[in-house]
């Protein structure tokens, strides 16, 4: 049995699931479809035509599918849909898409939103995402499963951030991140792969030694990165985790590649 607190509001029309907890100065619009066993912890507004899925949590002061921040946007009845197992820490704001990116914005299951993070409109992510404190996704950002982006940093419009990549707090995201690479600084440059990442999501030895090969011989200095590419791709052909960024670089994309910060002085 679903428990709402006496000072909610919930309008007509919401769809509420089996055990679900609505707390003190909630706000559920009448659009608004909040899974089993969702709670909604206190002063939280959702709104628009959003899914929350089943035993999520969002916490105080959470701005979940108000309308994007897009100047183009005229009422279009785009959606949010957040998967299962949500942690919405708070002051999150998360908002639905828009008529040019698709009219959706959407969230896999098991992700963690700490506190003050932001999801842009059109926005993608996968599962077992973590954005830590006051990240902030621009508008049509792909987060692939197992991201993390760090605190306080910015990832571009239109970046993509593949399985496993590391964002080192602080740091401003303007081009693609390739799967299991590690971004850091004021503009981002790839400063190796997430190792630590790949150690605790259980990746063997062997594996992490062909992506650290690989990663050597895609980010040298000799040849052009296309050559790079084609080579590797031969040189590793069956190891799924490089072949995964190798088809990251070959798709299309409307934002560069980081790549390493090269010493110029060094002979």
């Amino acid at each position: 049995m679903s428990k709402v607190h006496p000072t909610a509001i919930v309008e007509d029309g919401a769809k509420i699931g089996a055990d679900v907890e609505i707390g003190p100065y909630c706000t559920v619009g009448a659009a608004v479809t909040l899974g089993d066993r969702v709670r909604l912890h206190s002063h939280v507004v959702v709104t628009g035509i959003t899914e929350i899925g089943d035993d999520s949590a969002v916490f105080p002061f959470a701005s979940i599918g108000h309308a994007p921040q897009d100047l183009k946007f005229k009422g279009e009845p785009s959606r949010l849909v957040i998967g299962k197992r949500a942690n919405i820490r708070e002051g999150v704001t998360m908002n639905p898409g828009t008529e040019g990116g698709g009219m959706l914005t959407s969230i896999g299951d098991d992700c963690l939103f700490m506190t003050g993070s932001h999801v842009g409109h059109d926005c993608h992510i996968g599962n077992h995402c973590i954005i830590v404190n006051n990240g902030t996704l621009g508008g049509h950002v792909l987060v692939d499963d197992f991201a993390i982006v760090g605190g306080l940093s910015a990832v571009h419009q239109f970046v993509r951030i593949g399985r496993h990549a590391m964002i080192g707090g602080m740091t401003g995201v303007e081009s693609d991140v390739i799967p299991y690479g590690s971004v850091i600084g004021n503009r981002a440059y790839l400063s190796g792969l997430n190792i630590v990442g790949l150690k605790r999501r259980g990746f063997d030895r062997e594996t992490i030694h062909s992506l650290r090969k690989a990663y050597r011989l895609l980010f040298a200095q000799e040849g052009t990165l296309a050559e790079r590419v084609e080579e590797v791709s031969k040189d590793f052909d069956g190891v799924g985790p490089v072949m995964e960024i190798i088809s990251f670089l070959k798709a299309e994309s409307m934002r560069s590649v980081c790549t390493p910060k090269y010493d110029s002085s060094a002979g």
